[in-house]
C-alpha cells in the first residue's frame, strides 16, 4: 500500500510535533568549559536552566530523529521554499540562520 504525500507529510508532522513535547523545552544553546565537549543547555522561557544530557531520555530521541540526514531535504526544501516563500520556511531559515555559524 502507498501512502499519497500528504498523508505522509502530516505523519512526519504529527511525529516531529509528537517527540517535540517529550523532549527538554526550551532554547537550546551550546555553553561548557571545554571545546572539544561542549554541554547543550535548555533556557527556559521562566529564566531556569536544565543541562539537556541530565535529560538525555527525553532528548536522545530528538537529537536522533535531526540527525545530519535531514540536512540534504531541508536544505532543499529551504532553497524551494526561496521562489515562493512560505511562512513557515521562512520561520525555519530566520531560526537557523540565529543559530548556526
Amino acid at each position: 500500500m502507498t501512502v499519497d504525500d500528504a498523508t505522509l507529510l502530516r505523519t512526519a508532522a504529527d511525529r516531529l510535533e509528537h517527540l517535540a513535547a517529550r523532549t527538554t523545552p526550551g532554547d537550546w544553546r551550546l555553553g561548557g568549559l571545554l571545546a572539544t565537549r561542549p554541554e547543550v543547555v535548555a533556557h527556559a522561557p521562566d529564566g531556569g536552566t536544565e543541562h539537556v544530557a541530565e535529560a538525555r531520555a527525553w532528548t536522545g530521541a530528538w537529537i536522533a530523529a535531526l540527525s545530519p540526514a535531514l540536512a540534504a531535504p531541508l536544505t532543499a526544501w529551504l532553497r524551494a521554499a526561496a521562489g515562493a516563500p512560505d511562512p513557515h520556511a521562512v520561520e525555519v531559515a530566520r531560526t537557523l540562520v540565529q543559530r548556526l555559524p
